[in-house]
Order: structure tokens, then C-alpha cells, then sequence
């Protein structure tokens, strides 16, 4: 019976972090076998598309980590995670760390994913909302909003180096969500 390993979950995850903080046009074949300590033969042997199969499976990866954070769970808790996730990443990286899919979708690298990324999201967050009583057309305008707005602060915090921005947002989402007027 062949020898298990995690290489392949390596690679993928050292392109998901890669992406996060040096960006698509950043995040090479080289650079992933680096950061994952994989050998170079496990490239061809895990990822025969090559790099964009690689980049689009860190996206997949990425989609289903924060739609797993938003799936089931009540709208103040999943802003709560964002928020505390993101303060989290953003002071481990010294303000280097972005969104995967951000990155992706700025180079116009698998911009189907992407799209469909964000989507899962906001249709998540959207029924998180419409499932606490905010009517449906408010419940999708609100979840389009916080991700963008969550996505927002994050490119600000980065380029300031600070967490006010993403403070800021959470602050007035938190205060936008418990002021939602329900069914």
C-alpha cells in the first residue's frame, strides 16, 4: 500500500497563505515548494494543471474556510469571527496578510472562483440574516455589504498598518445589525 502524506494539503495551503500575503502574481511554484518543503516532483505528480490548478484549489480552500466560519451560525456571531479573525492575521503578518480571493480577483487570475467565492458568502450571510428575521431583499443588500465592507478595511488596514479601520467597521456594522429592523 502506497506511503500517505500531507504534501498535497501542504502545497495548498502554503499557496492560500501565500496569496494572502504577497498576492497571485506572487505566489509561484517555486515560492509554494519553498514555503510547504515539498519536493519539486510533487508539483507534477499532485497539480498536473500547474500553477492555476494549484492557485484554484488555495481559492477553494480559502472559500470554504470563511463560508465554514458564516454557514449555520447566528449574523452577530459570524461578523464577531470575521472581525476577530481578521485582527488576528492582520497583527500576526504585520499588517501583510489580505484575502486569497482579493488577490486573485485583482490580477483577474480565476475570476469565475472568485466570483463564486464571494457569492457563497454573501448567499450565506443572507440566509444567516433572513433566517433571524430580516426580510430577504434587506438580508442580501446587508451581506453584500458587510463583505465588502469587511474586504474594505482589510486593503486599509494593510496599507496603514493599523487596525482602526477595521475597528471602525465593526463597530458600525455591529451597531448596523442591531439596529435591522426584523419581520
Amino acid at each position: 500500500m502506497p506511503r500517505r502524506t500531507d504534501t498535497r494539503e501542504r502545497m495548498v495551503r502554503s499557496a492560500a497563505e501565500l496569496l494572502r500575503e504577497h498576492g497571485a502574481a506572487a505566489t509561484s511554484i517555486d515560492r509554494v515548494l519553498a514555503h510547504s518543503g515539498a519536493p519539486r516532483g510533487s508539483v507534477y505528480h499532485h497539480f498536473p494543471g500547474g500553477r492555476t490548478q494549484l492557485i484554484e484549489e488555495a481559492v477553494a480552500l480559502s472559500g470554504d474556510f470563511i463560508a465554514g466560519l458564516i454557514d449555520a451560525a447566528e449574523p452577530r456571531a459570524v461578523v464577531d469571527r470575521f472581525f476577530s479573525l481578521w485582527r488576528r492575521w492582520l497583527v500576526d503578518s504585520d499588517f501583510q496578510a489580505g484575502c486569497p480571493i482579493v488577490s486573485v480577483t485583482v490580477t483577474g487570475e480565476t475570476p469565475h472562483l472568485a466570483a463564486g467565492v464571494f457569492t457563497r458568502w454573501t448567499d450565506g450571510l443572507a440566509a444567516s440574516l433572513t433566517g433571524h428575521g430580516v426580510p430577504e431583499a434587506r438580508a442580501r443588500r446587508l451581506a453584500v455589504f458587510v463583505i465588502a465592507a469587511v474586504e474594505g478595511a482589510v486593503v486599509m488596514c494593510r496599507a496603514e498598518a493599523s487596525l482602526a479601520p477595521l475597528d471602525a467597521a465593526a463597530e458600525e456594522i455591529t451597531e448596523l445589525l442591531a439596529h435591522t429592523p426584523r419581520k
